[in-house]
């Protein structure tokens, strides 16, 4: 009968599937969220402007920290779509470090601003160097295509006292 009538398979798919559902509920649950904002609101960590930090394990020597993060999105202060980066942080510490969990809620702060790219890829790096006051920091954001066009904006930080230790060029 499936073959010769449409409807009659229709109604058949329907009935028996709502057979299944009548003999094995999906359980409702009270607690999920309805809206983004609920959902929002009960995740387990949510973003935060606060940027924590720790101890420099090793203040006496110069050395990179390099933290890539790929998944930055903020909004387009025009459209309000939004634009994708890829941020890469080059650091050297003086006394402090940023602590990552709270650098990717901050990161994640910016999900629902809108800022031009250079806007935002200067207050982020004003925010790190004034939370840690690193020796040297710069910020890579590689924003991705946005109407045929590329972004990349390199910001950079140096300490008034910094020396830069000379580059070692191995054979």
């Amino acid at each position: 009968f499936i073959k010769n009538n449409y409807w009659s398979f229709v109604r058949y798919f329907m009935f028996r599937n709502m057979a299944l559902l009548i003999a094995f509920p999906v359980p409702y649950n009270r607690n999920f969220p309805v809206n983004s904002s609920q959902a929002t609101n009960s995740m387990p960590s949510q973003p935060s402007k606060t940027l924590e930090t720790f101890e420099n394990p090793h203040p006496g020597r110069d050395y990179t920290i390099r933290i890539r993060v790929p998944e930055f999105t903020c909004l387009c202060p025009k459209t309000g779509q939004p634009d994708f980066a890829e941020m890469t942080f080059e650091y050297v510490a003086d006394r402090l470090c940023v602590e990552l969990k709270a650098l990717k809620l901050y990161i994640w702060s910016f999900r629902d601003q809108g800022g031009f790219h250079e806007a935002v890829t200067n207050q982020i790096l004003d925010d790190l160097v004034t939370a840690i006051e690193p020796r040297f920091m710069r910020l890579t954001a590689d924003f991705n295509v946005r109407g045929g066009i590329y972004t990349t904006v390199v910001a950079e930080h140096r300490a008034a006292d910094w020396i830069p230790a000379a580059s070692v060029v191995l054979p």
